[in-house]
This record gives structure tokens, sequence and C-alpha cells, in this order.
């Protein structure tokens, strides 16, 4: 690690091999810390990654580097999008009317029917993956492309269970678990909102669900009316569009619905959600008191508005592995910046507008 003379630089270091990467932060002597002049072409010669933390000791300068790239099975991937890319589109054909029974035959026809659904919504989980994928691999973080979960539309109605990606090495501090954590809701919902604005401006209005309480859009789903939940944020898109009353929502605005309520629940502060690495990454260890707190509601809310929380208690769980605290990282003293504080507010921020409390009301 040290063959390229940054140690003399540094008041204090340490190095380590992490599975295929090799990380070195050290503690810049304050001589140096601009960088200098030495420094710079010191690490002009780095032939991995760097970045600078400021802290209240100094500026400390972490160096990371792959010793082995990883080969990945691109096919499993693409064979999962694709599968995806039918199971949703079967979804989306419920949705226009041109699959009239519960268990069509898929053909061609009804899948090309039903990609004004498919496509925005996996528009929406690509971008939110690809945004966890591009901060790690920026760290140098061992990490799987998207693997995309299919799932019939006649049990959850879109087709899908979402996206996830692996992983596959350490994350070593704060810094590195934010920007992780949190570009993923960032990419998702950036795509999200336009999906929900134009398929807002698509949809009509109709008087069909105006009889239910809390239901202010609706999809059909086999000529079946399915109502669907509201948030903030939701209520503010239909504003912006001018979009009053009762919606029937287009295929369109119901990917972005989806994409809104994908967005919420990746921000629940529990585990290795999103939201769990978000809220470890600001508060350190009291993240588990938060998540414990959050998981005492998902089960009361389970009772008084949606039965569905109940499932999301159980996953927090088993995502955790029968804890809702988030696993230990290399070096967690560092404190973020004040710039990714503020992010991090805004992100909290994100989740009250998102936040549903009854996704599908009964």
């Amino acid at each position: 690690m040290t063959e390229v003379g940054v140690t003399q630089y540094l008041t204090y270091w340490r190095s380590a091999v992490f599975g295929s990467r090799e990380i070195l932060e050290g503690l810049v002597a304050r001589e140096h810390d601009g960088p200098s002049y030495d420094l710079a072409q010191r690490l002009a010669e780095w032939d991995g990654y760097y970045y600078w933390e400021n802290s209240r000791e100094g500026r400390w300068l972490v160096l990371v580097r792959e010793a082995v790239t990883p080969r990945e099975r691109w096919w499993l991937h693409a064979a999962l999008f694709l599968l995806v890319l039918i199971t949703t589109s079967l979804g989306g054909a419920a949705l226009t009317g041109a699959s009239d029974t519960f268990w069509s035959v898929p053909t061609p026809a009804l899948i090309r029917s039903g990609l004004p659904f498919a496509l925005p919504l996996l528009a929406i989980l690509f971008a939110h993956e690809s945004g966890h994928y591009v901060a790690a691999r920026r760290y140098r973080v061992d990490a799987s492309p998207p693997y995309f979960i299919p799932f019939l539309p006649q049990f959850n109605a879109i087709g899908t269970m979402g996206a996830f990606i692996r992983l596959r090495s350490v994350v070593f501090d704060r810094r590195t678990l934010f920007d992780i954590g949190v570009a993923g809701p960032l990419a998702g919902i950036v795509v999200a909102i336009p999906v929900l604005l134009v398929g807002l401006a698509r949809s009509t209005t109709d008087a069909i669900a105006s009889s239910v309480p809390l239901a202010h859009q609706y999809v059909l789903l086999w000529g079946q009316p399915l109502f669907l939940g509201d948030s903030l944020l939701l209520r503010a898109v239909r504003a912006v569009v001018g979009a009053h009353g009762v919606v029937h929502l287009s295929p369109m605005a119901f990917a972005g619905w989806v994409g809104i309520l994908v967005t919420m629940l990746n921000l629940l502060p529990l585990a290795q959600l999103d939201g769990g690495h978000i809220s470890f990454a600001l508060f350190g260890r009291a993240q588990t008191w938060i998540a414990r707190v959050f998981w005492v509601m998902l089960v009361i809310m389970g009772w008084l508005f949606w039965w569905g929380w109940w499932i999301w208690a159980a996953i927090g769980l088993l995502i955790g592995r029968g804890t809702l605290a988030h696993p230990v990282i290399v070096s967690d003293a560092r404190a973020l910046d004040g710039r990714r504080r503020w992010l991090g507010w805004v992100m909290i921020a994100l989740f009250v507008l998102t936040f549903m409390p009854m996704p599908i009301p009964v």
C-alpha cells in the first residue's frame, strides 16, 4: 500500500485488506492537507481511488484500490430483467383492459399492451438500483449489478418484487455508507416524479371511487377497482397537474405511484434498507433504537391502517437476519460532513413526504 510514498505525509495511518480491496487511511499533516504539491504528485501516481474527509482533528485521506476485478454473470442479470419485463407487462395488460381474465395466457400482443406500465416502472427501479451500484463502484466497493425479482401479477398487481444489488465487500466508513444508501432513493425519485407528472396528465377523473374514504386515486385491474393510498408528495403532484377529485390513474401514473411507494418503503430505517444505511451514517449506534421504535410503529399500523405493514415488519427482521440494528462498519468514528448531514435531513423529509399510512385503503 505504501509504494507511492503517501505515508510520509501522514501523522497517523492504518492499512488493511478487505476481500478484493486494499484500503489505507491516514490523518494528513497540516502542512500537506491542501494537498501540498508533493502529496498531489504522489496521489497522481495512485492507481486506485481516493477521497478526503474533514474532522476536528484535521483532514483524513482514504485511498482505495481493487486487487481483483470480479467477474459478473451478466447473462443472469439480463435474463431476470427480461423475465420481469414480461411479468410487469402482464400486470400492465390487466390495467389497460387487454387482459380481462385473471389467468390470461401471455401472448406478444398482451405483453405489448402492458408496456406503458412496465417500461416506466422498470425505469424507476433501474434508476434506483443503478444509483446504489454507481455509488458503490465509485468507492471501489464490490457490488453486483441489479437483480430484478419477477412475481406473478395476479398476486401483487405489478408483476415484480422490486430489485436489489449485493454488496460483496465491507463498507469502510460512514461517508461511503451514506453515499451508497442515499444514491438509490435519490435516483429513483428523480425518475418517479416526472413519470407521475406525465402519467397524471394522461389520467381521468371519475366518480367511481368517490364513496371510498381516503382514496384519491384508483386503477382498474381485470375490470375491478383497486383503490390506492395517498401521501403529501402525491397530493402536491396532483395539484401541479390540476388533477382534482378522485383520479383514475393511467398505467404510467400507476407506475409513478408504485415508484413513490418503493421510495418510501426503502427509506424505512430498518437494518439494511436504504433508510437503515442513512440513519446509521447520520446517527451511529442510535440507529438501533430508531429502528426499534419504527418497527413497533409498523406493528401498530398493521392493526390500525393496513395489514401489509406486518409483512414489512417481518421483512425488516428477515433482511437484518433477526435484528433491526445496522451491521457495524470498519471505521464509524468520523461523523458525516455538514453537506451530507444536510442531505440526510432532506432524505428524512422525503420519507415524510412519501409516507402512505394506508397504501391500499380498506
